[in-house]
């Protein structure tokens, strides 16, 4: 996968010259998602004009009494030409590719959807499970490719697909000290367990244990006399099966995220992310993002982190390989280990066969098909807004940003040039986050450093398409570990760089809270 980023190149006075009256033309073209070949490498030529222009796409709008030009399409012209009122809302490929590639997002989605089983089999392009996995397809984790869930139940084994435990330890010597400081790793996963709890096995092999969560409620009063209850979890790992865990080790549960506009984030350049960061610490707003830096797989260096509730992965084709590995247990060029997540202290798992096959390059599964699970990945489509230009919804964006959400949940970006994907390339994009790290409080921690990021801070999760979480996903649990029943319980767990929104909406009248939550749900 090549980098989204643009590279810089000398010119001439002549050719800045001749630029000058391009940003008015340029900025009229994204307004309207342009992502035609008319348009096509204009971003990409570098000087004053085009900067200077992208930076007055993504300025903040002072004007709350109508619709920002391109507003009501969130991910520009790659926005989602489907239905937003059915489950598969979020399903879409994006709205301006290229007809011939529908069919490798089709065929990616079948591989995406694809049960897989524990070698051997006679059918090697399909086997490999495990040993060790939490789902047999990705599907599972990401079900309508939306949003996923703690378990409904007291019990987890009855519905644990959606949900994962990260698992690390701290540093012990000065060598894995010096690893993490060098982010060649973002943390130390548990000698026995290994990174990531798996809670299923293929036969003959124990699984790992189960996670137990338990539930106190706390009260929280809004203005007017309102209480809220949140619930706040404790977590515990029950039925461990190959002895006890390191005394020191960290739990992090995450629930799956959405997946709708990875490729647009992925193509946004870093010099706009880091614009947003503010490396002295807060403002007078209270707010300081700041970016995790990670090791990638793929260009075997440091880059800036985007993807995961820790930003701790660099890239969309580096977070699948993880999740091939740790949660199907499968190998790909990138991490070619058959035994998944074993650890050495199962030899069982070690032992056990697995489905690398001369085939597929001696993996489970070989890069036709990885490439094809990535570019699907990288074109699940953001839906339309839903009503933007309603009166409640316009009043409820001045209160968001009035009370300081778009401090970190950044509105607008334009992406770069996406090499081979051009109806990713040059969009005004809305995603409502800046990729960057925020303190959100002892209260949301869970004290697990990821490279980094501290074990209270967080990415800022994109709110694109969270308004059609319960049509897709059949829920409305929000925050990363699903936590939080509403977006009111959501927006008072925030605490740290979030504390001034959060007590700031806790203080508004009912009717403008209504208003922000109709502005979010529109989103």
């Amino acid at each position: 996968m090549h980098s989204p980023h643009s590279s810089s190149k000398a010119e001439s006075p002549e050719s800045r010259t001749s630029r000058r009256g391009r940003p008015a033309c340029l900025i009229g073209a994204i307004l309207f998602g342009a992502a035609l070949p008319l348009f096509a490498g204009v971003l990409q030529t570098h000087g004053e004009g085009a900067d200077e222009a992208a930076e007055n796409l993504v300025r903040p709008t002072t004007d709350f009494t109508k619709l920002e030009g391109g507003e009501d399409k969130p991910g520009g012209g790659a926005t989602s030409r489907g239905s937003t009122s059915t489950a598969n809302a979020f399903s879409l490929s994006s709205g301006n590719m290229d007809f011939k590639r529908e069919l490798d997002f089709k065929v990616g989605n079948g591989i995406f959807r694809k049960s897989w089983i524990s070698a051997p089999s006679s059918t090697d392009a399909s086997d490999g499970l495990g040993p060790l996995f939490n789902a047999r397809a990705c599907q599972n984790c990401h079900l309508k490719d939306g949003r996923g869930h703690p378990p409904f139940s007291s019990d987890v084994s009855d519905d644990s697909g959606s949900m994962l435990v990260r698992l690390s330890v701290p540093a012990a010597t000065g060598e894995e000290r010096e690893k993490i400081a060098a982010h060649r790793v973002n943390a130390l996963p548990d000698p026995v367990y290994g990174g990531q709890l798996q809670d299923f096995a293929i036969q003959g092999i124990a699984s790992e244990g189960k996670l137990k969560i338990e539930y106190r409620e706390r009260q929280v009063d809004l203005a007017g006399g309102e209480t809220v209850s949140l619930r706040e979890p404790s977590y515990a790992i029950a039925d461990l099966a190959y002895g006890p865990t390191n005394p020191e080790i960290m739990l992090s549960p995450r629930v799956a995220p959405p997946m709708i506009g990875l490729g647009l984030l992925e193509a946004v350049p870093e010099e706009q992310i880091l614009a947003n960061a503010a490396p002295d610490g807060p403002g007078k707003d209270g707010v300081s993002g700041r970016p995790n830096r990670v090791w990638s797989r793929e260009h075997d260096k440091v880059m800036l982190g985007r993807f995961g509730w820790k930003a701790g992965i660099p890239t969309i084709a580096q977070q699948d390989a993880e999740a091939f590995s740790g949660d199907l247990g499968l190998s790909t060029t990138m991490l070619p280990h058959g035994s998944g997540d074993c650890t050495e202290k199962q030899l069982a798992c070690f032992a056990a066969p697995n489905g690398n096959s001369p085939k597929h390059q001696n993996v489970e599964v070989g890069d036709a098909l990885f490439n094809l699970v990535t570019f699907y990945a990288q074109n699940l489509a953001v839906p339309a807004r839903r009503k933007p230009g309603d009166l409640e919804v316009l009043k409820g964006k001045e209160i968001f940003y009035a009370i300081g959400c778009a401090g970190c949940h950044r509105p607008k970006f334009v992406t770069g040039e996406v090499p081979g994907q051009p109806h990713l390339s040059h969009q005004l994009i809305w995603p409502y986050t800046d990729l960057l790290l925020h303190d959100m409080g002892e209260g949301l921690a869970d004290g697990r450093p990821e490279g980094a990021a501290t074990g209270s801070e967080w990415r800022t999760p994109p709110l694109w398409g969270i308004g059609l979480t319960e049509t897709v996903s059949g829920h409305t649990l929000f925050l990363h570990d699903g936590r939080a029943r509403n977006l009111t319980e959501a927006i008072l767990w925030h605490g740290g760089e979030g504390e001034g929104a959060r007590d700031k909406f806790a203080s508004l009248p009912k009717a403008d809270r209504d208003a922000l939550l109709a502005f979010v749900n529109s989103l």
